[in-house]
Parts: C-alpha cells; structure tokens; sequence
C-alpha cells in the first residue's frame, strides 16, 4: 500500500479521521466528485443521507478499480454535505461504515467536510471527491 495515515504527535486524535497521509507511490489519482447514481447513472438512496454517502464511497472504490487501485490506496476524501448540520453525522458514518462492511476497508482517511447549499442535481445530498496515490 502506498499511502500510510498519521494522527503526529500535537495534534487531536479523531476517531473518525487522520490528520495527514504520506504517500509514496508514483501516480496521484484525482477523482471527480461521487454521488449516489448507479452504473446506469440512476438515483439511489433518494432523500436518505446514509444510502447516498454509501453509494459515493462505493463509487469511489468502483473508480480507483478500473485503473488499478482501491479505496485503500486513498490519500485524501473531500465530502461535500447539503444543508450540513452537526445532527447529520450519525447519518454520515452510517453510510460511511455500510461502504466500509461491503468493501472490507478501513475507511478512516484525512478528510474535509463542507456543507454546501445544493449539488448538481437536486436529488444529491451528499458529494465524495477523492485523492488517492498507487504504485
């Protein structure tokens, strides 16, 4: 694996993410931003915040596999929030843990949390934009 998360020493210790990565492969991946749409680009978890955080990080994990990855190899999550509101986590670590069970990975990685007032459609509640370093 070419990607090893830090929590240094000074710093909060969160459960839910690391501070930093260091990456030591050869080729950075940037992947566009991930929602909730299926292979055929259809909606899936309309309205519910878990099923469409789920569906955006398995669609991570689908991506970095076509070009020889996995959600392992990730360096840093960017997860964009509508409407975001502290109440809203439990939501968000329930999707997270659901993709986590199914993928077989641990899926705490440095991440930012933005909440934003809409996404590119109006279904959307959740975007997960992803950075991830392979060998």
């Amino acid at each position: 694996m070419s990607v090893t998360l830090v929590n240094p020493e000074g710093l909060p210790k969160p459960e839910v993410y690391r501070q930093l990565s260091v990456a030591t492969g050869s080729r950075l991946v940037f992947l566009a931003g991930q929602v909730a749409r299926d292979a055929e680009g259809l909606p899936v978890g309309e309205g519910d915040l878990a099923a469409q955080v789920e569906q955006s990080y398995l669609n991570v994990a689908t991506a970095l596999a076509g070009v020889g990855g996995t959600f392992d190899d990730v360096a840093k999550l960017t997860v964009y929030v509508v409407d975001w509101s502290p109440e809203k986590m439990p939501l968000l670590g329930e999707g997270v843990n659901r993709a986590a069970a199914k993928l077989g990975v641990d899926p705490v990685k440095p991440i930012t949390l933005l909440g934003v007032a809409a996404l590119g459609e109006p279904d959307l509640l959740v975007e997960v934009e992803a950075t991830a370093v392979l060998d």
